[in-house]
């Protein structure tokens, strides 16, 4: 095996044309014969170069649509033949099969013909059959062929040849083999995700593929010794975060991501609604506010529990203004996340260097559905995105109370917020505005002690005559196993419950809300979030 292999015979035949003009005369001033398909031998002749077609070499024409070109010994032995092997190279002699150095090949637009939504015989023609058994070949042999899948990598390619005079190295050969095979099995994790979900509709299949490509290295994972990247999905996906574009900032580290995103998937619960502030903490809401403006749902938000707001995330439903903006930049914040900021918000948060701010262009649509995937040790857990969602008609009213309009408002605004609350999650709501936020407890008796606590601290704080949980509805993610939580939630001035029923001990808890004069309603849905 030679460490430098000279490219005299190159292989192209591309979907997407970019580069291709520019890299096809490099190759050619260097005395490389081209062969071709198509119509990249079109876009290759149209630049003025000699171009070999592929038939010229097979001894057969391109035939069934263009079906069947590359499929022939002429083709695949001249990419896999062992060259330093003399029975390898008695075939080529015997056959008239000749070498081929490198190969240029991208794929079918599959990706691209699912996403415009073509129909179902047009997504198949997309499925590229040639283009990955001449990928899969070339780059199996990287010993003595060079592939290049991707336009990105023409100018890499092209730094190669200069520097070894119209040779690759080893090493580049290594590094094209490796994109090369990361690409064709990302490319068949394209088509097997589609014959499952959207042709045949499979909510788990038997073999499930799951790819991403590298969007950037993070500075370090959730801890400093940990390392940690971003990855975006190839094919059809939601557009999100991942995709927001950082108008200023530090670089966003793991932890960033995470919480933005908790941030931002609350938020997309009120998209087309009033406008909606959402404050995070460790990936768990501490402040949640709907109000007439944004500047109004900020001060709302941060009142309910503005010791934890300090470094938090911030997200919001609309485009940001320079009053929220100005307001957001009177504490520490980590990350701010919208749809987009006019001009005064991007002024005012220009003056705080470190803040990232991030737009999305906007919300995603918070019933979709997708998977959410998990390792464990040795497996992966799978399941789908809870999209559940219940509106006024849903609810049963099982006290003899029945709550007032206001109430069922306050009910669904809380539920809202839990169902993003990790668990044992209890939240109190009021007139829009979240009151107290009990998160991640073992016991859901101590969520609402401390989501109480948290209430009791920002009235003595700011100067209210009582709580805001006092009149509140208080959503619990899950049933009530004992009345003890509820009595809490009383103790805490809550006047209206909202939970999903469904305990054995029901009757105790809707006795036990009917002798505290409590309104409560069953949900039926239980959004525990781990």
């Amino acid at each position: 095996m030679s460490d430098t292999v000279q490219i005299r015979r190159a292989l192209l035949s591309v979907s997407d044309k970019t580069g291709l003009a520019e890299l096809g005369k490099v190759l050619a001033d260097r005395g490389v014969e081209l062969v071709s398909t198509g119509g990249t031998a079109k876009a290759l002749r149209e630049a003025g170069l000699t171009v070999k077609d592929i038939s010229e070499v097979t001894n057969f024409p391109e035939m069934m649509d263009g079906r069947v070109k590359t499929l022939h010994p002429k083709v695949h032995g001249g990419l896999l033949a062992v060259r330093d092997n003399a029975e390898h190279a008695a075939a080529m002699a015997e056959h008239e099969i000749g070498a081929i150095d490198l190969v240029v090949v991208n794929l079918y637009p599959f990706e691209a013909t699912v996403a415009k939504g073509a129909d179902r015989d047009t997504i198949i023609e997309n499925i590229d059959i040639g283009g990955p058994s001449m990928v899969r070949s070339a780059a199996k042999n990287h010993a003595y062929v060079t592939i290049v899948t991707d336009p990105v990598d023409y100018e890499g390619l092209m730094v190669e040849l200069e520097a070894t005079d119209g040779a690759t190295t080893l090493a580049f050969r290594k590094l094209m083999a490796a994109r090369a095979f990361a690409q064709t099995a990302a490319y068949d994790s394209m088509i097997s995700q589609w014959f499952a979900f959207a042709d045949q509709g499979q909510e788990f299949p038997e073999m499930l593929a799951v790819n991403g490509r590298l969007s950037t290295t993070l500075r370090y994972g959730e801890n400093p010794h940990q390392k940690a990247a971003l990855y975006t999905p190839v094919g059809p996906y939601t557009k999100g975060l991942a995709q927001a574009e950082q108008i200023q900032g530090k670089e966003l580290s793991y932890n960033n991501y995470n919480d933005a995103d908790a941030a931002f998937e609350l938020a997309a619960e009120f998209k087309g609604q009033k406008p909606s502030v959402v404050i995070v903490k460790h990936a768990n809401p501490c402040g949640v506010a709907q109000g007439d403006t944004l500047l109004g749902a900020w001060n709302d938000a941060l009142a309910c529990d503005d010791v934890s707001a300090f470094g938090g995330i911030v997200a919001v439903n609309q485009t940001l203004d320079g009053p929220t903006a100005e307001a957001i930049c009177q504490i520490f914040t980590e990350v701010v996340v919208a749809p987009d900021a006019d001009e005064d918000a991007r002024a005012f948060f220009a003056k705080k260097k470190n803040l990232r701010l991030l737009l999305t262009g906007e919300l995603p649509d918070p019933r979709r559905g997708g998977l959410n995937v998990k390792p464990i040790t040795g497996g992966l857990l799978v399941q789908g995105r809870d999209n559940g969602a219940i509106g006024f008609d849903d609810l049963k009213v099982v006290t003899e109370r029945a709550p007032t309009d206001a109430e069922l408002a306050d009910c669904l605004f809380a539920w809202t917020v839990a169902r993003h609350v990790k668990s044992n999650a209890i939240v109190y709501a009021k007139d829009g505005a979240t009151a107290g936020i009990g998160a991640g407890q073992m016991n859901r008796r101590d969520s609402s002690r401390i989501a109480a606590v948290k209430a009791a601290e920002a009235a003595e704080k700011f100067g209210w005559d009582k709580p805001r949980t006092h009149g509140s509805a208080v959503a619990s993610d899950a049933f009530f196993p004992f009345a003890d939580g509820l009595l809490a939630a009383a103790e805490a001035g809550a006047s209206a419950i909202i939970q999903p029923g469904g305990s054995i001990r029901d009757d105790e808890v809707i006795a036990a809300a009917n002798e505290a004069g409590l309104a409560m309603v069953f949900t039926g849905m239980r959004h525990f979030r781990h």
